[in-house]
């Protein structure tokens, strides 16, 4: 939406003729009566010339005349203005009344001011009450004798309604904003207790009536931007002004739209007939203006100067020598043209006026005098780094030269303030000579740190290096003296880097307590490297230990692998290595670092090692419990429970090498005691006598047996009769009657066979016969290593004596099977 939608019309004219056909107009244009009673009225009020219409019309988008500054501070709204706020939500109408204090209606006609005034709080949801700085907590140019007056007519004419006074101060100096804040709101106080009340409102607090804001904006001629950007975050608080929270959102006794017309119709011919008002003197307000005038065109001619801007353009760009005496020279001509053209004015209110111009051309100036400190500060501050770190470069000590840095640093910074300093000001420049020793102590401090922390980081990375592998070296060899010798390493490499390290902070001349916690840390970083170290081999206590066992079990004293010839005592040789394991197990348990009785071993030997106590029950057993006596619980890395859980397993895991070395050791045995003992040969030689004897009669019974025996032998062969009983004697018996009959029939009928080739005998090749030998020594390997020295003469003389036989019939020797049969035939009789 335009500037053009916001339908400006006047109200009231200066005579005080109300414009009832323009409201109808305006209130049909609007669409107001559709509004319901969502809609607000916005109202402002001051003095003439004081920037009224131009704050609603940036505030609300609307286009009220202006004042035109070149034509001087003449009246410029005449009357009272309405126009509706554009893109302002719910539907504000923005009041404009003529400003009071104006010379075109002169010094003693100030009804109409009353009139509006009482008109606007009648009405309006929210007043905007425009107010110069310079004005606050003086008696009239603050309005004070108009608000009294309008709160008293207020009490008198109309019912309470809740109105949102907001104090809109303009061309804030560099006061700070709660004090105006606090002082303003001290005058409304006191207004609003003076006022005469009836008795039913005697104690009726001025919140009931009104909303007490203030808000505080920039000078619009000087400080354009900023001045629009305040302006900006104003006009927010006016979106959904009249719902809960909102700057009117607490209003009473509100009117529906439809009938706005004719209430403001009737509230204005009401106080047309009150006339008995007083306004302040019309002279002090005359020096006021006339003054204010002169002031803010000295202000203005300042700020064009061509002197100061120069002066403010050298200084943006890096410090200025003689800044202070160029400034006050400025500043001095310019006081001394206000003193003579304000010369014939009152004189209390020239001197206020001038105090208030001082004040605001020196808040005006005061950026560029901290621009100019801030240089100073920050070439001060170059400077000191710069030395610093030369004279670091050059060996002195750390806090010798920071001393001497710091004091020519701060002589300069000094010299440099004393030649910024402005004669019409008393600016103390402590606060940026201050600001420059923090950044100094700060920089000393983070060059301090950095320094120290790298010799730190150097001495803790010596510390890990000298600690970590040997004692994981001791941990690994767990010896008699394991932790002993832990503690005394950890006490020999900690001492010499405190030695090495106290002597290097020397230069620092740090207190002492921040050296001892510095030792403390150097210290504690030593013993964590241990505990760490400590931790991650419990972590793998049970490799660990399973190694050891490893070890010792199939070692001897010499180191030498053994050799298990059945001499051996594998019972204490398992002993011996359960025990190396236990020891490192009892290490590994909890650290101890701290010379304090050490029992911890002793309980597991006899808890885990002798199995007698250990089946006594829980009663007895000192593993039954989750701690360590005198072992806290933070040095604790393995408890008593978890051991017992760790030695069942590892017996669990290791129970195999101890039945392999068994296995072994009996195979050993086996293997060297397969001749029966000689008592055993005389024995079955006497008892078997007469059996030999009967063999030795009867060679008949030998070749039944050789026979019996082939069979058997073949049987076995033909049904694998060793590996069906691998998987134990119920299927091995299982599976042999299953086999039984169609071996034996195969077998038959293999013998039927060779029968039939015997018969018809055919001739074969020789190469043939030596290939297939080759082949039938190659597919029987056992019985090629157990007949092998006597089988190779029978074999090569029968298959010759074969291959001569079968000359005359060549064809039916040739064949391998015959031959296959031949060769097997003769070496069961040669196994045989």
């Amino acid at each position: 939406m335009s500037r053009d939608d916001c339908f400006r019309t006047q109200l009231i004219d200066k005579n005080g003729e109300f414009n009832a056909t323009g409201l109808e107009d305006f209130v049909r244009k609007i669409k107001l009566a559709e509004c319901g009673l969502s809609y607000a009225v916005v109202s402002i009020m001051g003095p003439q010339s004081s920037g009224k219409s131009t704050l609603l019309n940036h505030l609300f988008h609307t286009n009220f005349r202006e004042m035109d500054a070149y034509k001087g501070r003449v009246q410029t709204t005449k009357g009272i203005w309405v126009a509706k706020c554009v893109g302002i939500e719910p539907c504000t109408i923005a009041m404009d009344l003529e400003g009071t204090d104006g010379r075109e209606r002169g010094e003693d006609d100030t009804t109409f001011e009353k009139q509006s005034a009482l008109f606007a709080l009648a009405i309006s949801d929210v007043i905007l009450i425009n107010i110069w700085c310079h004005d606050i907590g003086r008696e009239h140019a603050a309005n004070r004798p108009l608000l009294k007056t309008v709160f008293e007519v207020m009490i008198r004419l109309f019912s309470p309604r809740k109105t949102t006074l907001l104090f809109v101060i303009r061309d804030k100096t560099k006061t700070p904003f709660r004090h105006l804040e606090s002082i303003l709101k001290e005058d409304i106080q006191k207004i609003w207790k003076s006022v005469q009340k009836p008795d039913s409102l005697k104690d009726t607090p001025l919140s009931e009536f009104f909303n007490v804001e203030i808000f505080a904006l920039s000078s619009y001629e000087e400080k354009e931007r900023k001045f629009k950007e305040e302006v900006a975050q104003l006009r927010q608080r006016f979106f959904h002004s009249i719902s809960p929270g909102g700057i009117a959102g607490d209003r009473r006794g509100v009117i529906p739209a439809s009938g706005l017309s004719f209430s403001l119709q009737q509230i204005w011919k009401v106080i047309k007939e009150n006339k008995d008002l007083n306004l302040p003197a019309h002279k002090v307000m005359v020096a006021s203006v006339r003054c204010e005038e002169i002031a803010n065109e000295k202000f203005s001619h300042l700020t064009t100067d061509e002197r100061w801007l120069a002066l403010d353009g050298a200084v943006k760009k890096g410090p200025v020598l003689g800044f202070g005496k160029k400034l006050s020279s400025i500043l001095e001509s310019y006081f001394k043209e206000y003193d003579s053209e304000a010369a014939f004015f009152d004189e209390e209110v020239k001197n206020a006026k001038r105090k208030q111009l001082v004040l605001r051309v020196l808040e005006f100036v005061y950026p560029s005098y901290v621009v100019m400190l801030g240089h100073l500060r920050s070439k001060a501050f170059e400077d000191f780094k710069k030395r610093l770190e030369q004279s670091m470069k050059d060996g002195e000590g750390f806090a010798s030269t920071v001393r001497k840095c710091t004091e020519t640093c701060m002589l300069e910074i000094d010299q440099g303030f004393a030649d910024a300093a402005v004669q019409q000001a008393n600016w103390d420049p402590s606060k940026f000579r201050e600001k420059l020793r923090h950044d100094i102590e700060r920089h000393v401090l983070s060059v301090q740190n950095e320094k120290l922390s790298g010799m730190i980081a150097i001495y803790e990375k010596r510390l890990t290096e000298a600690l970590s592998q040997p004692v994981r070296s001791l941990l690994e060899a767990s010896g008699k003296d394991t932790w002993a010798s832990i503690r005394k390493i950890l006490q020999h490499e900690t001492e010499i880097t405190i030695s090495k390290f106290s002597t290097d902070i020397a230069g620092f001349e740090l207190d002492q307590e921040k050296v001892d916690n510095m030792v403390l840390n150097l210290r504690n970083h030593a013993r964590n490297v241990v505990e760490n170290r400590v931790r991650e081999e419990a972590n793998k206590v049970l490799m660990h230990m399973k190694d050891r066992f490893s070890t010792v079990f199939y070692h001897d004293n010499d180191s030498l692998p053994r050799t298990w010839t059945g001499e051996e005592d594998i019972r204490t040789i398992t002993k011996e290595a359960r025990a190396a394991s236990l020891k490192i197990l009892s290490i590994l348990v909890a650290i101890r670092l701290d010379e304090k009785p050490d029992t911890i071993e002793n309980i597991l030997t006899s808890s885990l090692m002798n199995e007698a106590v250990a089946s006594s029950g829980p009663s007895s057993d000192p593993l039954a419990s989750s701690t360590w006596e005198k072992v806290s619980e933070k040095d604790t890395l393995i408890t008593p429970v978890q051991c017992k859980s760790l030695w069942r397993q590892f017996k669990s895991e290791t129970e195999y090498m101890v039945t392999q070395a068994i296995t072994a050791q009996e195979a050993y045995k086996r293997r060297n005691n397969w001749v029966p003992p000689p008592w055993a040969i005389l024995a079955m030689f006497i008892l078997g006598f007469n059996e030999i004897m009967l063999l030795l009669r009867n060679p008949l019974y030998l070749i039944v047996i050789f026979v019996v025996y082939l069979l058997s032998k073949a049987l076995w062969i033909q049904m694998d009769i060793g590996r069906a009983f691998q998987s134990g004697p119920l299927v091995g018996l299982l599976s042999i009657s299953s086999q039984l009959l169609p071996s034996v029939m195969n077998l038959l009928k293999t013998l039927a066979e060779e029968a039939h080739v015997y018969t018809n005998p055919q001739p074969t090749r020789p190469s043939n016969s030596h290939s297939f030998r080759s082949q039938t020594v190659q597919s029987n390997p056992d019985t090629n290593t157990i007949l092998e020295p006597l089988a190779a003469t029978n074999v090569e003389s029968s298959v010759s004596s074969n291959v001569d036989s079968c000359s005359d019939s060549e064809t039916e020797c040739s064949s391998p099977k015959v031959v296959y049969r031949q060769v097997k035939s003769f070496r069961e009789a040669d196994e045989l």
